[in-house]
């Protein structure tokens, strides 16, 4: 895989060495719509200490607005519609009693399985912005539901916004695919911090590649933890997320 990898990669780092910037005011992204900060509710923050905590940090590197987005996976995160906006409104008002002013939406970042797919015929999925839905995939093999769970979801009037693809290495050997998918119509969501080295090389020239043909349309954190805040840092100074950024592509801004 690395030597395909290369070959695809060479010119873009004769092309444009590595290099550090200052760091970018993530406030010109302006709403982050991928994030785990709901309190108790998966594997993001754990309470409401650590809820406020991301918050405030987020929020210092120039956010001004965020859709966070729970997991729903049957399997591991039951959860719903109703226990969602019950910690969404909770949050909402510790926010308030501790004059936080920031906006704050919630989603759902949905597991493609089963339930997602008979969630989807119900018409039963929390959207942000212009009926947004994210959802992932599996990191072991490509779902053999992916196109028609996709399909179905345009069908019953939702707009797919596919989470990290850059992570999804089964894609690595043939990197059309994200040029496929893109041009399918399939909103592509970059993980910000995808831009280090945090989950592989490789993952991260997948996404330097995606953003050379202006593949992404929206960028977000998916952040669980302080950990996730400290990367940031990093991200903010590769120069691939500059140019991302003046490529006028992303929707975020429009939330």
């Amino acid at each position: 895989m690395r030597s395909i990898l290369n070959r695809f990669f060479k010119y873009i780092f004769h092309k444009e060495k590595r290099r550090k910037i200052e760091p970018i005011d993530l406030g010109l992204i302006r709403t982050d719509i991928h994030s785990h900060l709901l309190p108790g509710i998966d594997d993001g923050a754990q309470n409401i200490e650590e809820s406020i905590g991301l918050i405030r940090a987020l929020n210092e590197c120039g956010y001004k607005k965020f859709v966070t987005t729970p997991h729903i996976f049957k399997d591991i995160y039951p959860n719903t519609p109703e226990i969602i906006r019950e910690k969404h409104a909770l949050l909402l008002k510790e926010l308030a009693s501790r004059h936080i002013h920031i906006e704050l939406e919630a989603a759902a970042e949905y597991y493609l399985d089963e339930h997602f797919e008979a969630d989807i015929e119900k018409k039963n999925l929390l959207t942000f912005g212009k009926n947004y839905v994210l959802y992932e995939l599996s990191f072991a093999s490509e779902p053999v539901t992916f196109k028609r769970a996709t399909f179905n979801l345009r069908l019953n009037g939702y707009k797919p916004v596919l989470a990290h693809p850059e992570r999804y290495q089964y894609w690595h050997r043939e990197l059309s695919i994200y040029q496929d998918l893109h041009d399918q119509g399939i909103l592509l969501q970059l993980n910000i911090n995808c831009l280090t080295d945090q989950y592989s090389k490789d993952v991260r020239k997948v996404a330097e590649w995606c953003i050379e043909r202006d593949l992404y349309s929206f960028v977000g954190t998916d952040c669980h933890h302080p950990g996730h805040v400290q990367l940031l840092d990093e991200a903010r100074r590769n120069p691939y997320l500059e140019k991302l950024l003046a490529s006028g592509k992303l929707l975020n801004g429009e939330l």
